[in-house]
């Protein structure tokens, strides 16, 4: 996690910003949309996003909420998405004192707070997703831990994401062959070994792209790529933008709100939810119409 916030948003505002989100309703109350669902999510109530879920969170009124970009360090079994968790606020009542108190930014600058701060955030979330009384899922075999080889392999790739990794290595590492230890890595996290390279050198990436000092070419080398272009298509193929658009849309977006004009509230939302993008005005027309002097673009959601 880089930032956690707290915002107030007035109602039919959307709060839009690129990549993993994990929100906590206080007050008010706000709809989320994305491609195939759309729910409400009630004060005390926790959401979790990934980076590939398109989506637009509503107000429905005026909504007291903290945001911020928590995500997986390591990927596991395979979460959610979006996670709502239902009562987050009842159940962890020391976790709303910290985060209304104690926001987070993270800036070319040691993060092992930030890392601390959200792996408590996570911890939270888990305990409530797999509690040890067993009334949910708990260790079932499928996460990392329950195969103490894909284990350390997926230790190995977190601990080294930039060295030249190959699956012959990976699984060299744990004596396994090929095509046993890419078996144990779908049963244990869903994903293939090469995909979970890949995962980790993202979550690397986006850790390093918001440290303003380092240059994107150093970011690529770090995380294992050689060259520029061949990390800037990997990552634009898993967030939907360029490492310099996602490195620079925190900024450019201030704090995330987006509130319609009185144009736009007039419009329907669009059932597909999705980040916003402005449309150009259509040409000016020789004509005095009223309608088309008070044209202007408007903000429409896009998957």
């Amino acid at each position: 996690m880089t930032a956690l916030r707290r915002e107030w948003l007035p109602a039919d505002a959307s709060l839009v910003r690129p990549g993993p989100l994990w929100v906590l309703v206080l007050s008010g109350a706000a709809t989320l949309e994305t491609a195939g669902d759309r729910l409400t999510i009630l004060p005390g109530d926790a959401l979790l996003v990934d980076a590939r879920t398109a989506h637009r969170l509503t107000a429905d009124v005026e909504t007291d909420l903290v945001h911020g970009d928590l995500r997986r360090a390591v990927p596991s079994a395979p979460l959610p998405s979006p996670l709502v968790q239902r009562g987050f606020g009842d159940e962890h009542r020391g976790i709303i004192a910290l985060v209304t108190t104690c926001p987070l930014t993270v800036q070319c600058k040691a993060d092992r707070f930030a890392t601390a701060y959200a792996g408590l955030l996570g911890a939270a979330i888990l305990s409530m997703l797999y509690p040890a009384d067993g009334a949910g899922r708990a260790d079932d075999g499928r996460g990392p831990a329950g195969d103490a080889q894909v284990a350390e392999v997926v230790a190995a790739l977190a601990a080294g994401p930039g060295e030249p990794w190959t699956l012959d290595r990976m699984a060299g590492l744990v004596h396994l062959s090929r095509s046993a230890l890419t078996e144990r890595f779908r049963r244990a996290t869903g994903h293939s070994p090469m995909r979970m390279l890949r995962e980790v050198r993202m979550n690397r990436a986006r850790t390093l792209l918001t440290k303003q000092c380092l240059a994107v070419t150093r970011v690529a080398f770090e995380v294992g790529y050689g060259s520029v272009a061949a990390f800037s298509r990997a990552f634009t193929a898993d967030h939907g933008v360029s490492p310099l658009a996602w490195r620079t849309a925190p900024d450019a977006a201030a704090s995330g709100l987006v509130v319609p004009d009185a144009a736009a509230s007039r419009t329907p939302r669009a059932s597909v939810a999705g980040y916003p993008q402005q449309r150009p005005a259509e040409p000016r027309r020789h004509r005095s119409s009223r309608a088309d002097q008070q044209q202007r673009p408007d903000t429409v959601p896009v998957q």
